[in-house]
C-alpha cells in the first residue's frame, strides 16, 4: 500500500496537493482564523496601534479548535501579558536611561521567560511573551520621555490585547462546541469504520488517520464541554463511552482490513455498515445512539478470526454509548491523575531547557545588536522572528528550515504582488481588510492542515502580514516589504545556525522515551480488566504510534554530527513495524481475554530480547472451545507478525504509517 503523504520523507508536488485537500472541519477553522485576523486588522485600523502585522499574526499562535479552549488560552494570555508589562514597567525604572541595563534586562528577562517556555505549560505562548517583552523595552530606548515612554508601554500591550479580545468575540459567534466536535469527529470515524468494512481497499488512509488522530482528542473535548457547562454527567458518561467504542469499531475494522482471513463476508459487513451510517447520522444531530440491539447471524460459518472481528463489532456497537457502574468511575480516577504541575517534572534537571533559553535568546539578541550596528531598523524582524520559530531539536529546527524559507517566500511573494498591482487601487481602509482576508485565508488553509505543512502558512501569514500590513491604511512602500522579508529570512537563518551548530539537541532521546511509554501503554491494555480503560490505552498508544513515526522522519533531516546513526533510526523502524503489525489482534485478545497471560508474555518478550516466543499455550482459566479457538487464532496471528518482522534488541518502531501495512 502507498504510504501516506505526511508520513513520507521527502513530499513531491503530488503529495503536497493531497495534504491540501479539504479535511473535516478545515474550512470552519480556516474561516475563524480569517475573520479574527481581519477584525485584528480593522481595530488596529482604528486605533492606529503600531505593529499591527503582528497583532493579526498573534490570533495564528491563539486560536484553538474549540471556543472554550480559544477563549481560555485567549483571556490567561491577556492576563500573562498584563503582568509582563507590569514587569516591563517595573524595569524601565533603571533601565531606560542606560543602554547597557536596558539590554542586560532584555537578555536576562528573555532567557527567564524562554526557559519557562521549555519546561513548562507556558509553552504554546512564551515565545511570545518573550519577544513582547523584548520589543517594549527596546521601544523605550527610543523614546524621549517618560509621558512618551507610557504610551509605548501602553501600545506594546495593545499589540497583543487587541487580537486576544478580538479571538475571544470570533469564537463567542463562530467557533464550535466542544461537545459538537466531540459528536462530529465520532460521526467521522463511524462512517470511515462502515466504508472500511465494505470496501477494506477503497481507502485505507483514511481509516490509518482515524485510529491516530480521530478520537484520542474526544477526552479533552468532554472536559471542556463540561466546563463550560454544555453538557450534563449522564451524557459526559454515555460520550465517554461512545468514544471508546469507536475505538473499538476502529481497530476491529482495522484488523478485518489488514489481517489474512480476517475480512469478513458482504452478508455480516451490510447490516454492520448500516448501522454505523445510522449511528454517525444520530450522532450529526448532536445526540447519541442507545439500545441499539444489532444482531449478527451466521457467526458459526465463520473462520476463528471472524468470528473474533464481527464479536467485537457487535459487542462495541450494541453498549455504543451505555457504560456500567465500573466503567463510569473508571474515568474520573484516571482523569485526577492526568493533572500535573505548571513546571515539567525534569525542569530543573534537564540541561535542555537551560539551554534552549540561552540559545534562543543568544539568537535574538545577535540580531538585534546587528541591525543596531547596520542601523538597519527595517530588518528588526530578524530580532522577532527568533522567537516566533526557535525550536527544540536540531531535527526539527533543520526539517522546518525548508517550510519557513518556502513559506516565507511565498508569502513575500504574494505581499509584494499585491502591493504592485492591489494596493494601488485600494481607496479605504475596507481594501485593505479584504485584501487581508484573502491573504489570511490561503495561509490559514495552509496551518490547519497536517504537521507535514502547517509550518509554512505561519510563514506564509508572518511575511503577507508584514508586506502588505504598514501601517493604518493601505501601504505602497515596496522598501519596508523588502526589508521586513530580509529580516525573517535572516532570523530563520540565524536560528538554524545556533541550534544545529551550539548544544545540539538530538530527537532520539525523544524516540526512545516515547517507544517505552508506548510498550507499557500495551502493556496496561494487556492487563486492564475495564473495557474502556483498555480502549483508552489503545487510542493513546496509537496517537504516541503516529508522533513516534514523525519523529522517525524527522531523525533523517539531523547532521550526521548530531543525529542517531542510519543502523539505529532503521532498528527504531523496525520495531514500530512490529507493535503496528500485532496491534489489531493483541488488541482483539484483551477484549476477549482481559488479562492472558500469554498477551503479556509476548510484550514482555518483544521489550526484553526481540526474541520471538515460543508457541501459545492454554491460559489460565475456563474456556468455551470457541472461544479458544478465536484465542488461538488470534495468538497465531501475532506470532506469525513476529516471525516475519524479528528485530534483535529492546525497544519497537518506524517511520512508516502506523497503521499502513497490508
Amino acid at each position: 500500500m502507498a504510504q501516506p503523504a505526511a508520513d513520507k520523507l521527502r513530499l513531491g508536488l503530488a503529495d503536497i496537493l493531497a495534504l491540501l485537500a479539504p479535511l473535516p472541519g478545515r474550512a470552519a477553522a480556516t474561516t475563524r482564523i480569517t475573520v479574527a485576523c481581519t477584525l485584528t486588522v480593522l481595530v488596529t485600523s482604528i486605533y492606529g496601534t503600531p505593529e499591527a502585522a503582528i497583532s493579526a499574526y498573534v490570533i495564528f499562535f491563539i486560536n484553538r479548535a474549540d471556543r472554550t479552549s480559544s477563549i481560555v488560552m485567549s483571556v490567561a494570555a491577556l492576563v500573562l501579558v498584563s503582568l509582563v508589562i507590569g514587569l516591563v514597567i517595573w524595569l524601565a525604572d533603571f533601565s531606560v536611561d542606560d543602554p547597557l541595563r536596558r539590554v542586560a534586562c532584555m537578555a536576562v528577562v528573555s532567557a527567564a521567560v524562554l526557559f519557562l517556555t521549555s519546561a513548562s505549560k507556558l509553552r504554546p505562548i512564551g515565545g511570545i511573551v518573550a519577544m513582547i517583552i523584548g520589543f517594549a523595552l527596546d521601544e523605550l530606548g527610543l523614546v524621549p520621555s517618560g509621558e512618551i515612554a507610557t504610551r509605548a508601554l501602553l501600545y506594546a500591550w495593545l499589540m497583543v490585547a487587541i487580537p486576544l479580545g478580538v479571538n475571544v468575540v470570533v469564537n463567542l459567534v463562530l467557533g464550535p462546541a466542544p461537545r459538537r466536535l466531540a459528536t462530529d469527529r465520532l460521526a467521522h470515524c463511524l462512517r470511515l469504520a462502515a466504508r472500511s468494512l465494505q470496501a477494506p481497499d477503497g481507502d485505507p488512509d483514511a481509516l490509518h488517520e482515524a485510529l491516530r488522530d480521530g478520537v484520542q482528542p474526544i477526552a479533552g473535548w468532554l472536559k471542556l464541554a463540561k466546563i463550560e457547562g454544555s453538557v450534563d454527567v449522564q451524557d459526559l458518561l454515555a460520550l465517554r463511552q461512545a468514544a471508546a467504542s469507536t475505538m473499538a469499531i476502529l481497530m476491529a475494522a482495522d484488523v478485518a482490513r489488514r489481517q489474512p482471513g480476517a475480512q469478513l463476508p458482504a452478508t455480516i459487513t451490510a447490516p454492520i455498515a448500516a448501522t454505523l451510517d445510522d449511528m454517525a447520522r444520530m450522532l450529526d444531530a448532536g445526540g447519541y445512539p442507545v439500545e441499539i440491539g444489532l444482531g449478527v447471524a451466521g457467526l458459526e460459518a465463520l473462520s476463528p478470526v471472524q468470528q473474533g472481528v464481527a464479536a467485537e463489532l457487535a459487542g462495541a456497537i450494541n453498549r455504543y454509548a451505555e457504560p456500567d457502574e465500573a466503567d463510569e468511575r473508571a474515568p474520573q480516577a484516571q482523569a485526577g491523575k492526568a493533572h500535573g504541575g505548571f513546571l515539567d517534572a525534569d525542569a530543573f534537571s534537564n540541561p535542555v531547557h537551560v539551554r534552549y533559553a540561552l540559545k534562543t535568546t543568544g539568537a535574538a539578541m545577535f540580531c538585534y545588536f546587528l541591525y543596531q550596528q547596520l542601523n538597519w531598523p527595517g530588518i528588526h524582524t530578524c530580532f522577532i522572528t527568533c522567537y516566533l520559530v526557535s525550536l527544540g531539536t536540531a531535527a526539527e529546527t533543520v526539517e522546518k528550515l525548508s517550510l519557513r524559507l518556502a513559506g516565507c517566500l511565498v508569502g513575500a511573494v504574494l505581499g509584494t504582488a499585491a502591493i504592485v498591482y492591489v494596493v494601488p487601487s485600494l481607496t479605504s481602509v475596507g481594501g485593505l481588510l479584504l485584501l487581508v482576508f484573502a491573504g489570511t485565508w490561503i495561509s490559514a488553509w495552509v496551518a490547519q492542515g497536517s504537521p507535514r505543512i502547517a509550518y509554512a502558512g505561519f510563514q506564509v501569514a508572518f511575511a503577507f502580514y508584514l508586506c502588505v500590513i504598514q501601517g493604518a491604511g493601505p501601504g505602497f512602500d515596496l522598501t519596508v516589504a523588502r526589508d521586513r522579508v530580509i529580516g525573517i529570512l535572516l532570523g530563520n537563518l540565524v536560528v538554524y545556525l545556533v541550534f544545529t551548530r551550539i548544544w545540539p539537541v538530538s530527537i532520539a532521546s525523544r524516540i526512545e522515551a516515547a517507544l517505552a511509554a508506548l510498550v507499557a501503554q500495551w502493556q496496561q491494555l494487556a492487563t486492564a480488566r475495564q473495557p474502556d480503560a483498555r480502549r483508552g490505552h489503545a487510542a493513546t498508544a496509537i496517537a504516541l504510534h503516529g508522533e513516534i513515526t514523525q519523529d522517525l522522519i524527522l531523525a533523517n533531516y539531523e547532521p550526521a554530527s548530531v543525529g542517531p546513526a542510519r543502523d539505529w533510526i532503521d532498528d527504531r523502524r523496525q520495531r514500530l513495524d512490529v507493535l503496528d503489525a500485532i496491534a489489531g489482534p493483541m488488541f482483539l485478545l484483551a477484549e476477549r481475554f482481559p488479562g492472558d497471560p500469554e498477551v503479556a508474555r509476548r510484550l514482555h518478550a518483544l521489550q526484553a530480547t526481540g526474541a520471538v516466543p515460543p508457541p501459545a499455550h492454554a491460559a489460565d482459566g475456563p474456556h468455551d472451545s470457541e472461544a479458544d479457538k478465536v484465542r488461538q487464532a488470534l495468538l497465531a496471528i501475532v506470532d506469525r507478525r513476529l516471525t516475519e518482522t524479528p528485530v534483535a534488541a529492546p525497544g519497537a518502531t518506524s517511520p512508516t504509517s502506523v497503521h499502513a501495512q497490508t
